[in-house]
């Protein structure tokens, strides 16, 4: 029997012990954007590295302006084993509505749901129960081999769930000892039940207030009517070009640095479209609206877009009014993808918005947020080795994926620290992560830890084999 063998066979029989010590991270009320959850936050900080310490790691809690980090190293294999930071939250977001809460929040239980045993609470999925696959992992291997594959950094911080204000300041001040060969996060989801997914990519954001202004006041439409500039009217004729008839985004050097999905990526992702024909008919919806000729794999996880998030102006209250406005305003994000850079995009959509204005207009600006996207290259050896051991776990392929969202702290790991993330979550679509009721599927649990090992064990032999081949 394999050392590998042993540590899975090890993780099967001391399932509950690994759950007891979920059920006691959850119990804690660490909601970080709440003021009065301060201590509850650093209690987590405090018994994670408790945790950590007593499996062997050189845990720490560290002061920050706000709650606690928590940073652990484990040597590992020695110097010459990969380096890997984990990084995950053990903060959580409130519990409101309690009323709809079948129990209570911070007293997990194990129960059936769906046929399906789950763990209840807050906390469970996102990202309690994610970041104890881990641990639990390590624990495992550490307690039947004496040691990690795998030279380990473990950050664990406690504020993800409110904006991460400490997390930059604290990863600039602490780069040398952060520094490693890859991240990995495990803040994401399967693709089903029975499918694990690899992240490979992450859409970037820009966000933009724009305010057209015309007139010095709110005029009569009937006075001014026909000969006064109506800003609503003039910003609805800018959104309106944003786009042409077949969905592309018209804003000049938009598609820079877009690059086309590998095709063996893009018929990998035909077949999870199968599976995903109820995307939009859950929503009352039928058609894509995109770009012509796209999956909607491929229109939400590797295509930029440009969305109008809402529109203002003029009279908007009961009854009517006939005005036209002074001012009319826009709230635009982009979702970027691949190396679009996100000031260029900016100044690209400004300069759109301001060849368009009439004479008698003028329009400012607001920025909101600015971030790249993140992409994995698809033939990265972190992506193979990772795909094989969730294959081995799983018994079905594990599709790379992308997310149409954005996680900043992988932005930040590549940016600050120059370094890939692997982004493999067991979490699922259902599990009520920030409303009441959260849960984490038993099945998850369980084989996440187990998915973990393996992919430890397997970056490591890699390494090995590399370093033999010299």
């Amino acid at each position: 029997m394999s050392s590998l063998d042993t540590v899975l066979a090890r993780l099967d029989t001391r399932l509950d012990g690994a759950l007891d010590h979920l059920k006691a991270l959850i119990a804690i009320p660490s909601i970080s954007t709440d003021p009065a959850y301060a201590e509850a936050c650093r209690q987590a900080a405090e018994w994670l590295k408790k945790d950590l310490a007593e499996i062997g790691f050189k845990a720490s809690v560290r002061d920050t302006p706000g709650h606690p980090m928590v940073v652990a190293h484990h040597d590992g294999a020695g110097p010459d084993a990969p380096h890997a930071l984990f990084y995950g939250h053990y903060d959580v977001q409130p519990v409101d509505p309690l009323d709809e809460w079948e129990s209570d929040p911070f007293f997990p239980q194990i129960v059936e749901r769906n046929g399906r045993k789950v763990i209840t609470g807050r906390g469970a999925a996102d990202d309690k129960g994610q970041l104890m696959t881990f641990v639990e992992a390590c624990r495992a291997m550490i307690g039947e081999t004496g040691t990690l594959p795998c030279r380990v950094t473990i950050l664990f911080e406690g504020e993800e769930e409110s904006g991460s204000p400490s997390l930059l300041p604290f990863i600039e001040a602490n780069k040398d000892e952060l520094k490693a060969d890859f991240a990995l996060v495990c803040d994401t989801n399967m693709w089903d039940a029975d499918t694990p997914a690899i992240s490979g990519g992450l859409r970037g954001l820009v966000g933009e207030e724009v305010i057209v202004h015309a007139a010095d006041r709110d005029l009569h439409s009937g006075y001014y009517g026909g000969a006064a500039a109506n800003p609503l009217t003039v910003l609805s004729r800018i959104i309106g070009d944003l786009h042409d008839e077949a969905g592309r985004v018209m804003i000049p050097n938009f598609y820079d640095g877009v690059t086309e999905t590998p095709d063996a990526i893009k018929a990998s992702w035909e077949e999870l479209e199968r599976s995903a024909d109820g995307f939009l008919k859950e929503i009352g919806l039928s058609e894509p609206f995109g770009e012509d000729g796209r999956s909607i794999m491929e229109l939400t996880w590797a295509r930029p877009t440009a969305e109008v998030n809402g529109i203002v102006g003029g009279y908007t209250g009961e009854g009517f009014k006939t005005v036209i406005p002074a001012k009319a305003m826009a709230k635009v994000s982009f979702r970027l993808v691949h190396d679009q850079e996100p000031e260029a995009i900016r100044r690209n959509f400004r300069a759109f918005v301001e060849s368009r204005l009439p004479e008698d207009c003028r329009v400012e600006f607001h920025k909101h947020g600015g971030s790249p996207a993140v992409q994995l290259p698809y033939e990265s050896g972190l992506l193979t080795t990772a795909k094989q051991a969730l294959t081995d776990e799983w018994g079905v392929e594990a599709p790379i994926i992308g997310m149409g969202g954005s996680i900043p702290i992988v932005g930040t790991f590549q940016t600050e620290l120059g370094m890939d993330s692997l982004l493999v979550g067991f979490g699922l679509a259902d599990d009520r992560i920030h409303s009441p009721n959260e849960k984490y599927e038993m099945k998850s649990f369980h084989k996440g830890m187990r998915s973990w090992a393996r992919i430890l064990t397997a970056l490591g032999q890699k390494a090995g084999r590399a370093e033999g081949g010299r």
